[in-house]
């Protein structure tokens, strides 16, 4: 049985944020200052997806929609340089928690600036998950990570844009205007960054992070708005909240509090909930309408 385009957004997307669940650990394990690391992987994720694209002559897409495509490239430059630089001052758990907001925004995007309304369920899921991630964004510590935090909200915003934007513009090729924004962040951060000051493990993490994770995450997440509305793929961040932190606290020992497993528990139920809801009522749809593609 052929996959609906409801389920071939969801396979995306779910691999999408587990690649991108990684990125707090790498960036603790680069073990360099956040401009150097917004320089090497936004350099490299333009080098390889910059080529592939040359190689496939994605590039001509450019023509079709100029200013759309270069509003996601100033968007995605600017969600890199923001989630450096919000891990490098707070802690991975917060900063995940924080980014749990991003389906409030596509929602609220969505809403105002495409008329799309937003699923009940999608609402309800939303606002369990934001109360489950509560007690973890006002717990101890909170007021002495206040800038990491506020970089953290600020990519939370240009998540939910981004991908409002993507959804309203679909002729956007995501993996030119990740390129676009790999070379943006990367020009960005030169003049603050020492890029020539690290040993080889530290490059070696670069590399792994800016020619492998970045991209994989990066084109698959924004492929999946193409199935699904920008809020639902705004919602699947909210797993990178649990896993992100289950990979520093197993691999670093950076210990999560007691309220960060709980609010992590309920994030993965809902979003299974969610998940399941959705495909339900994908199959009755085609039971229903044979012909019906939509999602």
């Amino acid at each position: 049985m052929q996959a609906t385009p409801y389920q071939r957004g969801l396979l995306i997307v779910i691999l999408g944020v587990l690649f991108l669940s990684f990125d707090g650990l790498l960036i603790r394990l680069a073990d360099t200052d956040g401009w150097t690391i917004v320089f090497w992987r936004g350099l490299l994720m333009f080098c390889v997806l910059g080529l592939l694209c040359s190689a496939g002559k994605r590039l001509a897409t450019l023509r079709n929609t100029p200013f759309s495509s270069l509003a996601s490239a100033l968007l995605l430059g600017l969600i890199s340089s923001l989630f450096v630089l919000a891990v490098m001052n707070a802690n991975v758990a917060n900063v995940v928690v924080i980014l749990s907001t991003a389906p409030l925004f596509a929602a609220l995007f969505s809403r105002v600036f495409l008329g799309e309304k937003v699923a009940l369920r999608t609402l309800v899921a939303i606002a369990v998950c934001m109360l489950g991630m509560g007690p973890i964004f006002m717990g101890e510590g909170a007021m002495g990570m206040l800038v990491g935090n506020l970089y953290a909200l600020a990519a939370a915003a240009a998540i939910g844009g981004n991908l409002t934007l993507l959804r309203r513009y679909p002729a956007i090729d995501p993996m030119t205007v990740i390129a676009g924004g790999g070379l943006l962040s990367a020009a960005v951060a030169l003049p603050m960054a020492s890029p020539l000051d690290l040993d080889a493990q530290r490059y070696g993490v670069l590399a792994l992070m800016g020619l492998v994770q970045m991209p994989l995450a990066t084109v698959l997440i924004n492929s999946a708005t193409r199935y699904l509305p920008s809020t639902e793929v705004a919602l699947f961040y909210l797993v990178e909240t649990a896993l992100g932190t289950l990979w520093v606290w197993w691999l670093l020992g950076e210990t999560p509090t007691t309220s960060t497993l709980l609010g992590g528990g309920v994030v993965i139920l809902v979003l299974v909930l969610h998940a399941w809801i959705g495909l339900r009522l994908e199959r009755q749809r085609l039971q229903l309408y044979p012909g019906f593609v939509g999602k």
